[in-house]
């Protein structure tokens, strides 16, 4: 297939794409290159004459009209999001604009282009989404496709704004939508804003690792190359019209999280032992969610898929992948935000 990816230079987009060139497809990454872009992170496959890019924003809906007709792909793959809570917090304008207003400029050219070729069965319009448009769960119970959408966050609100016009161009046009909503990603080419990258290179540096109030809130962790598979499954075996839960099975406090990853830096940099003494409880996030866990019975009794990774497996692959590309994450301390708290203020 020829795919477009929007947000293709970001984390998880980039991994989608890196996939499926790996796999055989076309990809065309469309990507604004925001300050969480790097093009670094497809540098292996930008060589390959299956890769093109397109430097645009979904927010320019002639930008996407003119890509649109020049690549006719058959299917879009939909990353490109602002994704940070703590700068929703900040900053939640730029979030409504490119999630919402960028999700719409994108859903109408997608369409556009669907009606020119005949509405051809087999196209796909693949929203990407998160498990925090459900809210906060309390110490039982797991997300499912059907659980009530409760956002609580800026960010959350405008993906699941995002995530409700994809199922109404369903519902109205018959656009082929499929939509997945995901668990916490983490691996390599992360941004270093999020929880994991911040603590394996403020630990590097031997500066404090912060940590949101006592660390109680648990999160659900996904590999982010097993997510990029789940996302490629979906695409070739999803119903159209069906949304897919995609979760590791992978349960952890953040104060757990955080604890691992300094016991795996023990090992692999001794001479900055113990790391965990530079564990710091900071302010709480406003309207932090205590607790996220996805049932993904759906994915796996339809599609068969599951991950493959588990959060010990992953994480000593993402500590080394850090530890092995200084220069990659080196070149990002510079970038807006890097290395301060954000979202502090309510």
């Amino acid at each position: 297939m020829k795919l477009l990816v929007t947000g293709g230079a970001g984390f998880i987009g980039s991994a989608v794409v890196r996939l499926a060139v790996a796999r055989g497809h076309e990809v065309v990454n469309l990507d604004a290159l925001t300050y969480a872009a790097c093009l670094e992170n497809v540098a292996a496959v930008a060589g390959s004459p299956a890769y093109a890019f397109e430097h645009a924003d979904i927010r320019d809906r002639a930008a996407l009209e003119r890509i649109f007709a020049e690549h006719a792909p058959d299917a879009v793959m939909h990353l490109a999001a602002e994704s940070h809570v703590d700068r929703s917090i900040d900053a939640p304008g730029a979030f409504i604009d490119t999630n919402v207003t960028g999700t719409y400029n994108l859903l109408e050219a997608a369409r556009a282009h669907w009606l020119r070729a005949g509405c051809p069965e087999g196209f796909r319009f693949h929203h990407i989404s998160t498990d925090e448009v459900y809210g906060s769960l309390g110490p039982e119970g797991k997300f499912t496709e059907t659980t009530p959408y409760d956002p609580r966050s800026p960010y959350s609100a405008s993906k699941a704004a995002s995530d409700h016009l994809v199922r109404a161009w369903a519902e109205t046009y018959g656009l082929p939508v499929l939509l997945t909503n995901c668990s916490n990603n983490y691996g390599p080419y992360h941004f270093p804003e999020k929880l994991v990258p911040v603590a394996i290179l403020n630990a590097l540096a031997g500066k404090p690792v912060p940590v949101y109030g006592a660390g109680e809130n648990v999160r659900d962790w996904l590999y982010v190359e097993d997510h990029a598979d789940a996302l490629l499954c979906v695409l070739a075996k999803g119903r159209p019209g069906r949304s897919y839960n995609i979760g590791g099975e992978n349960e952890a406090r953040n104060i757990d999280l955080v604890h691992r990853i300094c016991a795996i830096l023990d090992d692999k940099r001794p001479e900055g032992a113990p790391h965990n003494r530079l564990i710091t409880f900071v302010a709480d996030r406003p309207g932090h969610d205590a607790r996220y866990a996805i049932d993904p019975a759906r994915i796996r009794g339809e599609l068969g898929w599951r991950p493959s990774v588990t959060l010990a497996e992953g994480l000593e692959k993402t500590v080394q992948w850090y530890l092995d590309n200084e220069a990659w994450w080196r070149a990002l301390q510079g970038r807006d935000g890097v290395g301060r708290r954000l979202g502090a203020g309510s």
